[in-house]
């Protein structure tokens, strides 16, 4: 198979705006993700901490976008939103299962599998090496505005109005092809 042209990236189309710090203990900058990110290998979001938002950050919201999923729109794994300023950091799982660690009143909407939560990779195999884009914003209202509902690309497009700040972790998957 002949290495295909990469997608843009989310952000690249946005006009800019302050940047800040995120790190996990689960992501390494541009490294594979551990099989606890992967849909069959554990489906649990990656632990993320953030420091440095811009003054005037009033919530934060997280993502999770694959723009190498052939699909022509890419791939929502995660949106969550309407997270207190106080939140710096959620833990392994958070965006899982019970949601351990996520706050009161965080918002989820439907990932692109359909469910509202972390839904792990899983690009086919054979299709290269795939970017799985985790994001932190710092927007400039408590409430986003959207609820439940709203799909991520609506979420997409009111962050797109209401971030101050940014701060994104590029991880990687792929899965050979088989035989």
């Amino acid at each position: 198979m002949t290495e295909k042209a990469r997608r843009p990236l989310p952000h690249d189309f946005h006009p800019p705006v302050a940047s800040f710090s995120v790190e996990s203990d689960d992501v390494a900058p541009g490294g594979s993700l551990k099989q606890d990110q992967v849909f069959a290998g554990g489906n649990t979001s990656p632990q993320l901490r953030w420091s440095g938002f811009p003054e005037g950050t009033k919530s934060v919201a997280v993502t999770c976008y694959d723009p190498d999923a052939p699909t022509g729109s890419g791939f929502w794994h995660w949106t969550v939103f309407d997270l207190p300023v106080s939140v710096t950091e959620l833990p392994a799982g958070a965006g899982s299962g019970s949601f351990p660690g996520l706050p009161s009143g965080a918002v989820h909407v439907r990932n692109d599998y359909g469910t509202r939560d972390f839904g792990g990779a899983a690009p086919p195999p054979g299709d290269g090496e795939h970017r799985y884009v985790f994001t932190v914003y710092a927007v400039d209202a408590e409430k986003l505005g959207v609820d439940a509902d709203a799909s991520p690309a609506v979420v997409g497009f009111n962050l797109r109005f209401h971030a101050i700040g940014r701060a994104q972790l590029v991880g990687t998957y792929e899965v050979p092809a088989e035989g």
